[in-house]
């Protein structure tokens, strides 16, 4: 049970903003002998709820973007936002990737986008991510 609640907090904080790398505790995992699917559906399920952290932040900090010292100015946010809506919803299916995804989520956030395609579209696309870190990390132990 540690083990899935440790690739759980890795995957969950892979997806947010601070550093962590939960392949490598996947990778772990799997080489331990650990079944495939359970590992999926743990890693994509803290990778996602990860990432509807970021959605939070970016909704909650539309009500702090004219203050003073707020560290992002609106105009910014507003031409990240514009950049999302020219991209669309669609977008969040490449969250996952490395640089891009975590802002991705929160500009998400700030454009207020409805949390039930968020969570569709971006769980889509780590699970997805997740199923071939797999497949690849089985054809690599066979």
């Amino acid at each position: 049970m540690s083990a899935y609640l440790g690739l759980f907090f890795s995957a969950f904080l892979a997806s947010t903003f601070l550093p962590a790398f939960s392949e490598v505790t996947l990778g772990a995992l799997l080489v331990q002998g650990h079944s495939p699917w359970p590992l999926w559906l743990v890693a994509t399920s803290g990778n996602t709820l990860g990432a509807c952290v970021n959605w939070a932040l970016g909704v909650y900090c539309r009500s702090f973007e004219n203050h003073p010292r707020f560290p992002i100015r609106a105009d910014k946010i507003e031409r990240a936002g514009a950049l999302f809506n020219r991209y669309g919803k669609w977008s969040l299916l490449f969250a996952w990737l490395p640089i891009v995804g975590d802002p991705l989520t929160f500009i998400a956030g700030t454009t207020r986008l409805k949390f039930v395609w968020f969570v569709a579209l971006v769980g889509t696309g780590k699970g997805a991510r997740y199923a071939v870190l797999i497949l690849l990390a089985q054809t690599i132990l066979e």
